[in-house]
């Protein structure tokens, strides 16, 4: 776009044309007047016109402009040269954009005056502004509603107010909903409701009033002026039948897509964060919005990161819980996605969670940006979000939606950067390039102080520092506040008197040393304690969080039940997510008569001294420097016996629940085909109980120091070779179910290196290679259809297979007669599948993390070679040859060029998941359309490896001929139907 720039002098001069990195600007609306008023291109770049009566419109654009800080500004009249079609075409088709992104948007309203009273006199102008031709102009709706910032003025320049300190008025004049003027996403108004918004506005020429809705409905077409405005508005609602049936077609994908995507969602966590803390006070956070650190943040267009620094139980995830909700009030029509770090809990204390969840709230504001996930989540599916190489696509989408034109003004709020524990180095990356490099997006980020994030976050040009040490007076007046607030609810609920209410609030405050935390754990414990002996016990707790929790350890080891909160604390501070009240009695030894009782264990929870809090049947610390306490300066009290005698412990209660508790189709699916995004967990959940074990127990066994704590468990006979035998297929089945398939392969290959290291021979680790191989080839088919572990998983193992012997009498019955297989596995370990065409070449990275591969289909795909996901299809034209750099994992040289993994673009590829159906499939036995299913009467039965893909097929009645490929035909008998379950 072209700019018109003010310099100090005030001269205005017209400025090159923009195609990227356009800087912040200022936008004028405004009715035109006749073609001798108005200023042109043409008459500024032939150096005339200021002695025209529009001139006075951009000379008051500009200065106002300056006075808010901006430099350059924009006026329709003379930024568009309007003789070049082309150029007209592009800025009529990006107007709507045009106007979303700039950061003040003036209202000039020539038959507004207000010649002698201030603005404050209402009575003075609102009958001529709600009487204005502005309103009645058919482009200025477009104009109204887009930017982020509406500010209007009368013709000698006073201001009058905004949109939203005007928006009674503006509803009452044009019906447009108060919704649509605070910035909701047109799209959730319907069609009819947005047409009706232009019937009473007027353009010169006719055609005009269909293009000046092309930003409200995101259309982009041709404009043909002379086609007059019936054809203009038939070509127009075509257009929006178009995206509309388009939008239809991919509304359940994307539904499927975002749900994948939510690992969870930080709005429900700011909720739960809230409550647990007794809610959300004004006055301990509202300090923050005076203070001059942060205005800067965000009133200095240059200043793009504020970090919050503070040392524990300071309030600082409190204080972005106000900022959060101070930016939502005041900012409607920015984008605002946050997320809350908590180390204690495994799904969002990693840096691929933090971008998944601000992701996810960014889609769930702006659905459009869903086509940026789709780009990948498309070419791979779930596991992309989940797998190893999960950072990788993220990263890029996260920056494809950053470069999204239509992307507004927004806000990205992280909480506790020290409790991201893991890839912390490449969140604090991401963060410092991404801050730098947009200049309409603004980052609030929080931690403790420590030196490893100060150096990373150093290295931001566009930061702010806001130290809660060095604003030590209002945190203390913020904690004085707070103080009185719990206080006010203790005398309520204790029936306090005065005097000892003004003695606890007294105490609070006098040793609270500013930490929030310190007061909510001592008032959680005063809740407990009559009011009559409640200011006797005040000394009884000492400042400083350590002491306190110490006084705490002291509680629980002079209780009864010292034992038993023992063994809680213990598990719960080694575990690798926040288990549940369901799995709490797996893994941890707890009288019968309560293991059963969800309200005994929920009071058992709560009598653990403090330290833990419980919501949602889920277990947690109350706070990480809680955490940090036991396991460092109470780790002798928690760990009697050493922390490996807890994993040991996990691991073997873990296995033994398991036998228990797995069996075959635990969900009674009934069919061996049922897909799993149609699964639903019954209820009760019969794995609830189980759900950490399956995932974790692998985890604990290393932990727990094997050969010197677990040897017996890795013995021919011993637990691990009697779960193995006896519950491996039911363990995958339960993994399907889990939706963690790929954590289940990354386990197996951890217990095979575990046996490897022992270099030992024995039954056992030819059992645990053949269980690698098994859960390797089949992953695909069980992670799609949890069946068919014992369908396609048996049918298509080796006769040799060690898991297929084991388990013969789980093989389907429904088929009478199965291929004959191979003796022993081949060489290949897992079939990679995606392209539809010969693979020319193929080539590993240098670390050997990312196989690539390039195919006559024209597309380059890389894999996760562990898990054999898809990481990323590049859709680059006919590839002949490619490898990786040799020091760059990110660089890949092709005979095409080199092409960067990070930025360029992902497009979808071959689906081999399809399960498109053939008609003759509808009637009996058949194949899907695609060829990886065996299917009866259109359900999928028995997936079919790669290799057994037919060529050619033959089906009479229940007997089946499948030819492949290599030249093996495959021969099927299957049973009637009454035996396919």
């Amino acid at each position: 776009m072209r700019l018109l720039e003010r310099n100090a002098a005030g001269d205005i001069r017209l400025t090159k044309f923009f195609t990227s990195n356009v800087p912040r600007y200022a936008i004028l609306s405004h009715t035109w007047g006749t073609e001798e008023e108005e200023i042109s291109f043409q008459d500024l770049m032939d150096g005339i016109g200021e002695n025209k009566v529009g001139y006075n419109k951009i000379r008051f654009c500009g200065d106002q402009a300056w006075r808010d800080g901006l430099q350059f500004f924009w006026v329709d009249t003379c930024c568009i040269n309007k003789p070049d079609n082309t150029e007209l075409q592009e800025a009529i088709n990006s107007m709507f954009r045009w106007y979303r992104d700039a950061a003040k948007c003036y209202v000039y309203l020539a038959d507004v005056s207000t010649p002698s009273l201030g603005a404050d006199d209402n009575s003075s102008w609102e009958l001529a502004f709600r009487n204005s031709r502005w309103f009645t102009r058919g482009w200025t709706l477009q104009e109204l509603i887009a930017p982020p910032s509406v500010e209007f003025f009368s013709k000698e320049g006073v201001h009058l107010g905004n949109r939203r300190s005007l928006e009674q008025h503006i509803h009452n004049t044009t019906g447009i909903p108060v919704g649509a003027l605070r910035g909701s996403p047109l799209s959730q108004f319907s069609v009819s409701e947005r047409m009706a918004w232009t019937e009473k506005r007027n353009t010169t020429r006719k055609e005009d009033k269909a293009y000046s809705l092309l930003g409200i409905f995101n259309i982009h077409m041709p404009l043909i002026y002379g086609e007059g405005e019936n054809n203009a508005f038939r070509r127009l609602r075509d257009e929006i039948s178009k995206a509309s049936r388009a939008e239809r077609v991919y509304d359940q994908a994307d539904d499927r897509c975002l749900a994948d995507l939510r690992c969870t969602d930080p709005r429900h966590d700011k909720m739960r964060i809230e409550q647990t803390k007794g809610g959300l006070l004004a006055d301990s956070y509202r300090w923050v919005l005076d203070n001059a650190d942060f205005r800067q943040w965000r009133d200095d267009g240059q200043s793009r990161l504020l970090w919050i620094k503070g040392d524990p139980g300071k309030g600082k995830t409190m204080l972005l819980c106000g900022i959060i909700n101070e930016l939502k009030s005041t900012c409607n029509s920015s984008l605002l996605s946050f997320f809350f770090c908590q180390a204690t809990d495994a799904s969002i204390n990693n840096a691929t969670a933090v971008l998944r969840g601000l992701i996810y709230l960014l889609v769930d504001q702006q659905p459009s940006f869903i086509s940026h996930v789709r780009k990948k989540y498309d070419a791979a599916g779930n596991p992309i979000f989940r797998d190893v190489n999960a950072w990788v696509a993220l990263s890029g989408i996260f920056a494809s939606i950053l470069n999204d034109p239509s992307l507004p003004h927004t806000y990205l709020i992280i909480d506790a950067l020290d409790e991201c524990t893991t890839g912390l180095d490449q969140l604090l990356r991401l963060v410092v390039q991404r801050s730098s490099a947009y200049s309409s997006v603004k980052w609030v980020v929080s931690s403790r102080n420590w030196p490893s994030i100060e150096k990373d976050l150093d290295a931001a040009a566009q930061r702010v520092r806001l130290s809660l040490e060095l604003n030590e007076a209002s945190v203390s007046a913020a904690v004085t506040a707070y103080v009185r607030f719990k206080v006010d609810g203790l005398a309520e609920r204790n029936e306090y008197d005065n005097d000892t209410r003004s003695a606890i609030e007294r105490y609070l405050v006098t040793n609270a040393h500013g930490t929030f935390l310190w007061v909510a754990l001592v008032c959680q414990q005063l809740a407990n304690i009559s009011g009559w002996e409640a200011e006797e016990m005040l000394t009884t707790f000492p400042p400083g969080l350590d002491t306190l929790y110490r006084r705490m350890m002291d509680q629980i080891y002079n209780s009864r039940h010292a034992k038993l909160f023992q063994r809680i604390l213990a598990v719960v501070s080694v575990v690798y997510r926040p288990i549940t009240l369901d799995e709490l009695p797996a893994l941890v030894d707890t009288p019968n008569r309560v293991s059963s009782n969800g309200k005994a264990l929920a009071e058992i929870v709560g009598l653990c001294g403090s330290f833990l809090t419980l919501r949602e049947r889920t277990i947690s610390f109350v706070h990480q420097s809680a955490k940090d306490f036991l396991l460092k300066q109470a780790r002798d009290e928690i760990f009697p016996s050493g922390r490996e005698e807890v994993h040991r412990t996990i691991f073997s209660r873990s296995l033994r629940v398991m036998q228990k508790t797995l069996r075959r189709d635990i969900y009674n699916l009934g069919t061996p085909g049922f897909p799993i995004d149609k699964v639903r967990p019954p209820d009760p959940d019969p794995l609830a109980a189980v759900q950490y074990s399956c995932v974790y127990w692998i985890h604990h066994l290393r932990g727990c120091d094997p050969e010197k704590n677990a040897n017996k468990d890795l013995q021919g006979g011993g637990s691990i070779d009697i779960f193995l035998r006896e519950k491996y297929l039911h363990w995958l089945e339960a993994l399907s179910l889990q939706k963690s398939m790929s954590e289940g392969v990354a386990s197996m290959l951890s217990l095979e290196d575990l046996f490897e290291a022992r270099k030992e021979t024995s039954l056992l680790i030819d059992r645990v290679r053949d269980a690698c191989r098994f859960i390797l080839y089949h992953k695909w088919a069980i992670e799609n259809s949890p069946l068919q572990v014992y369908a396609s998983g048996l049918v298509f193992s080796p006769v040799g297979s060690i898991t297929r012997d084991q388990f013969k009498n789980e093989e389907s019955k429904w088929i009478i007669r199965k291929p004959t297989m191979a003796d022993n596995w081949s060489a290949c370990l897992q079939t990679l599948e995606g392209h539809s065409d010969w693979v020319n070449s193929v080539a590993w990275s240098p670390d050997a993390s990312r196989l690539a591969s390039a195919s006559r289909d024209k597309t380059v795909k890389i894999w996760d070679p562990t898990t054999g996901q898809c990481m990323a299809t590049l859709e680059i034209g006919r590839i002949n040859s490619l490898q990786f750099h040799e020091y760059n994992p990110d660089l890949v040289h092709t005979d095409l060029g080199i092409f960067d993994l990070k930025t360029v673009g992902i497009c979808t590829a071959f689906d081999s998941t399809s399960t498109d159906r053939s008609s003759p499939a509808a009637i009996g036995y058949g194949l899907s359309r695609n060829g990886t299913w065996i299917t009866y009467k259109g359900k999928n039965l028995l997936w079919l490896p790669p290799e057994y893909r037919p060529s050619s097929s033959a089906i009479s009645g229940t007997a089946m001929s499948i030819g492949c490929s290599s030249g093996r035909i495959l021969f099927f008998i299957f049973t009637d139907s009454n035996l396919i379950q």
